[in-house]
């Protein structure tokens, strides 16, 4: 059954989606699949340290760039990079000028994970007939 979202027989205009909203730390769900929300985000700036005690998340950067803290090291990421943050793991995205990046989440996944922080988006579903 085709989901109500884009990605159900449906091209995915990232560019036209990425352009209808600016604030930064607010994802967008623009598909489903699998259990799986695909998310378009602007990033700016520093979030907050935090985990997802039951999920990996996959960071896409598709403009910009994003470092990725983890308690050990800082891993760089530019424009077609990709990084896989395993559950339990304590990370910290920064990114240094705007970004936007493509997330891979489990559906429902809260952003700032077991944080409590201001900056816990409410995500929003973008469908055929909105941007």
């Amino acid at each position: 059954m085709p989901s109500r979202l884009h990605g159900a027989l449906e091209r995915i205009d990232l560019a036209e989606k990425l352009a209808s909203f600016d604030d930064a730390w607010n994802p967008r769900i623009v598909a489903e699949l699998n259990g799986q929300e695909v998310r378009l985000v602007k990033l700016r700036g520093e979030f907050v340290w935090h985990s997802h005690a039951d999920a990996d998340e996959l960071f896409l950067v598709l403009r910009g760039e994003l470092e990725m803290h983890l308690r050990d090291r800082v891993v760089p990421l530019a424009a077609g990079d990709a990084f896989v943050v395993p559950r339990g793991v304590e990370h910290k995205p920064v990114a240094p000028t705007e970004a936007h990046v493509l997330l891979f989440e489990p559906a429902g996944t809260v952003n700032t994970g077991d944080a409590s922080s201001e900056r816990a988006g409410s995500l929003r579903r973008q469908d055929l007939d909105r941007t």
